[in-house]
């Protein structure tokens, strides 16, 4: 393959974080901006979970066409049942089947032995990819998964028809050597057959979600799951946006790309937090308020002479409106002169001092400088006294 492909998960694991429930007419509304982005999979919901929820995937389903739809469900025949209901309108259905394979995890959530896990994988594979065309497979918590256990149990959904293997860095544990060396023994086990996609989930309790993700395409994963903004379970999952700029700039590096339309990212953010109403923090990677803003002087000044100098990637190829240089008591004379000239003020050398002895004054008074406050100091500092005009002399009378 030529692309990672990307299993947007922001309507199903990006959802079950706390605040970011969405109804029917919101997941929609999201699955279009995800269809515009260019994702490769929308993965909607949980059908299982509850009749809103297998309504939404339903919804989802008939709604949008353009983009395989995924559903969740545990290795169990309810689940599935539930999930392949909600699929069934869908143009390209997926089943994503998982269960834990981590001897904690069975032994403290389940209550299962390895071999009833694999009989379960086996058994409920086999019975997902009767009923859709397409299953992945996930093995929760592979992260802390023995490693001769994990490739038995992926094996297993192999043979039973699974023909996406998901490796989850489920609690966010992992670190990029020891995740990508875990999809590499995996990859050796199964032969690296060339019909079986390997895939990623990271979670960002370490914040190592992306890094993990990046590692893990250099050891051969030709999916990632990730979601916009980075919503997800506790910290949070692998952020969309982060995974696609990271691979589109360092496109040398990888090899490898994906179809996102990247100019659709800031949009598809700005729509989520519109939907949940949480804010990304301001210096959130790519789509944060600050990641084309800049205040230091020694940057503005290079911005104004070449943005490569400090951007790595324009702030329209993700499309963000435009770069800004923010006036503070860290800014230099070019950018105050720059937004000046914008204002429509031509300063000279005496009145740019001035103006910057006023805004730097301002700025350790108030943090930030408005537009309307460089008017105001602009104003007071240029304004020229009426000069009068001479009259022509009266007739005698």
């Amino acid at each position: 393959m030529s692309h990672v492909r990307i299993f947007d998960t922001t309507l199903r694991d990006g959802e079950q974080s706390p605040g970011f429930s969405m109804n029917t007419e919101e997941k929609i509304r999201m699955a279009h901006q995800l269809a515009a982005l260019g994702v490769d999979i929308i993965e909607a919901g949980f059908p299982i979970a509850s009749k809103g929820d297998l309504e939404a995937v339903l919804a989802v389903a008939k709604e949008v066409r353009e983009v395989p739809i995924a559903a969740l469900a545990r290795a169990r025949k309810d689940d599935i049942l539930a999930a392949a209901e909600a699929l069934k309108p869908a143009k390209s259905p997926r089943m994503h089947v998982f269960l834990a394979t981590s001897d904690l995890h069975l032994q403290a959530k389940l209550h299962m032995t390895r071999e009833q896990a694999l009989e379960a994988i086996g058994s409920m594979v086999k019975l997902a990819r009767n009923l859709v065309a397409e299953v992945e497979f996930s093995a929760e918590d592979a992260g802390r998964t023995e490693i001769e256990f994990l490739c038995q149990a992926c094996q297993i959904a192999v043979d039973a028809g699974a023909t996406v293997l998901n490796l989850p860095d489920t609690v966010g544990y992992a670190v990029p050597e020891e995740y990508a060396e875990m999809f590499l023994k995996v990859r050796e086990h199964l032969g690296d057959p060339e019909h079986i996609i390997l895939s990623a989930h990271c979670h960002d309790d370490l914040g190592l979600a992306v890094a993990n993700s990046l590692a893990a395409v250099r050891a051969g994963v030709r999916q990632i799951e990730c979601t916009v903004n980075g919503i997800g379970e506790r910290a949070g999952n692998a952020a969309l946006e982060e995974v696609a700029v990271a691979l589109a700039v360092r496109k040398e590096s990888f090899g490898i790309a994906t179809k996102l339309k990247l100019n659709e990212l800031y949009k598809s953010s700005r729509l989520l937090t519109q939907i949940t109403g949480a804010q990304v923090a301001p210096n959130k990677a790519v789509v944060g308020a600050n990641a084309f803003a800049h205040e230091a002087g020694i940057h503005q000044d290079g911005i104004i002479k070449n943005p490569l100098t400090y951007e790595i990637i324009s702030p329209e190829a993700v499309g963000v409106p435009s770069r800004s240089l923010v006036l503070g008591k860290h800014s230099g004379r070019h950018a105050l002169r720059l937004s000046l000239t914008e204002l429509g003020y031509d300063p000279n050398d005496a009145e740019l001092a001035e103006c910057y002895r006023r805004v730097t004054t301002l700025a350790d008074q108030s943090k930030q400088v408005r537009a309307r406050d460089l008017m105001t100091i602009a104003h007071e500092v240029m304004r020229r006294k009426a000069v009068p005009v001479a009259s022509e002399a009266a007739p005698a009378v």
